[in-house]
């Protein structure tokens, strides 16, 4: 199976931070490979925007290099690699004074798309935005994309908002989490509906519980200073998890439209309860071997801040009542592994008696490292002697079901970098969005600094703090076990 490649419209595309770490391993090699597709129109054109005081030239060494590193298979296309690099220039500037603003604007092309993508801290979102303004590169055909985080509270989500609004409209604002541009993630809306099979089971009378999951088995690594302000609650729970949450437990929007789909996604986080102390679970995770433990990561011996964050929430609407939805996320755990397990009841009553076991089928939405999704059913154990009942998996994993071009579909970051130049707002955040899911985070992280909670230890490995593994079996249910 190919996919098709629907050229874009020309457009100049300003990279904030075009030196920076995320400029370097995702937003350049993706603005490559698209390009690579066939996708960037012939007079399209990326310039990088940093302080290094540096030319073009040596801009186009630096993204070669980056490519290079971070894709080395599309870099071994190098009369491709040329040409793209030939589409690149750079300006030095002062993000917060004039120099070099002059120059940009001279640079950005009128009569044409122009995005400005803010690959810098939230500190500067309204610097760049006031210049944007002031140098007349803000008009009605402009778009910006922020990166998270989007705030560190309700009160800031807030003023970044009013400090964007003054200069843009919602509709010209993308607010990018990169989770929303997986393929798999995107499936959840396909596989909810577009299959009458999942529909009518899809609420409170049929399903048990809901997991989700999204483990990593690295630790903070070169983060150390972000992360330790920030911690898992703030840097996953509230974006990434909460983004999942929301396309899992959504009704149907009217049609496939950016707004009609947010609406429903806003729906779900304002019907959240809020979270009792003793649903929320935090970790810590400790070292291993020659590997450190997270304050010497953060170099913050007394650092309070979690690695770890597991918690019960509940939907209070006509749909989710009743059902839980448990969510966790951590670093340093046994496996990188992102999923979806949906976890249907029981059936009422066994015809096969006490022997045959208990079952219940589980829908799983594989996230990564290997996208796809499984349904278990149950089936007779083949054999003779008797009906003995046994749980197998109908596995459809995307490289094996939809061929070896698979592996060649769009990552996150280039199906969302052309949904900006499409003017496609339906896998970003709205301004409301943001707000009402920092409304329901800032409680809980409030809660944990008047209590002084400290976070619990956990060996770097495992599933997390034994206090996790309660939150589950007090309500007589298990973690799904963390693999890819």
């Amino acid at each position: 199976m190919v996919s098709r490649v629907i050229p874009v419209d020309p457009f100049d595309l300003v990279v904030f931070g075009g030196t920076g770490d995320l400029a370097r391993r995702k937003i350049l090699p993706a603005l490559f490979r698209r390009f690579q597709a066939g996708q960037m129109g012939d007079s399209s054109r990326v310039i990088g925007a940093a302080r290094s005081d540096m030319d073009a030239e040596a801009y186009r060494g630096f993204v070669r290099a980056a490519i290079e590193e971070f894709d080395p298979q599309a870099a071994s296309d190098s009369a491709a690699l040329e040409e793209f690099l030939g589409r690149l220039s750079y300006v030095a500037l002062d993000a917060k004074g004039t120099a070099g603003w002059d120059k940009l604007a001279g640079e950005v092309s009128a009569g044409r798309i122009r995005a400005f993508y803010f690959s810098v801290g939230p500190g500067l979102f309204g610097d760049l935005a006031q210049r944007l303004h002031d140098y007349g590169m803000a008009d009605h055909d402009s778009r910006i994309v922020v990166e998270k985080p989007f705030g560190r509270d309700l009160a800031s989500a807030r003023a970044l908002n009013r400090g964007l609004a003054q200069h843009f409209q919602e509709h010209q604002i993308y607010r990018i989490d990169h989770y929303l541009g997986k393929e798999t993630v995107q499936n959840l809306m396909a596989v909810r509906f577009g299959n009458m099979l999942f529909e009518p089971l899809w609420n409170s009378q049929y399903v048990d519980h809901i997991q989700i999951t999204v483990a990593e088995s690295v630790g903070v690594g070169g983060r150390g200073d972000y992360y330790d302000r920030a911690g898992a609650m703030r840097d996953m729970m509230q974006n990434h998890l909460m983004q999942l949450l929301c396309l899992i437990a959504m009704e149907p929007p009217a049609k496939f439209d950016p707004d009609a789909v947010r609406d429903e996604k806003l729906k779900v986080i304002r019907a959240l309860d809020p979270v009792a102390p003793d649903n929320v679970v935090r970790g810590q995770y400790q070292a291993e071997g020659d590997k450190p433990d997270y304050c010497t990561q953060v170099e913050n011996p007394d650092s309070r801040t979690e690695s770890f964050v597991a918690l019960k929430a509940h939907i209070s609407n006509w749909r989710w009542a009743g059902t839980p939805f448990y969510l966790r996320t951590g670093k340093r755990l046994k496996d990188r592994a992102s999923e979806i397990a949906v976890v249907f009841k029981e059936a009422p009553h066994s015809i096969f008696g006490a022997g045959a076991g208990r079952h219940r089928n589980i829908l799983t939405i594989k996230l990564q490292p290997n996208e796809g999704i499984e349904l278990g059913v149950t089936i007779k154990e083949p054999g003779p002697g008797g009906m003995r009942l046994i749980d197998v998996p109908l596995d459809m994993t995307f490289a094996e079901a939809l061929g070896p071009d698979s592996a060649d579909f769009p990552d996150a970051y280039e199906r969302l970098i052309m949904d900006v130049i499409r003017g496609n707002q339906t896998l970003f955040m709205r301004g409301d969005e943001v707000e009402a899911a920092w409304a329901w985070t800032d409680p809980i992280i409030e809660g944990w600094e008047e209590r002084s909670e400290a976070p619990q230890p956990y060996a770097s490995g495992s599933a997390g703090p034994d206090d996790s593994l309660m939150l589950m079996h007090r309500d007589g249910r298990r973690w799904r076990e963390i693999k890819p």
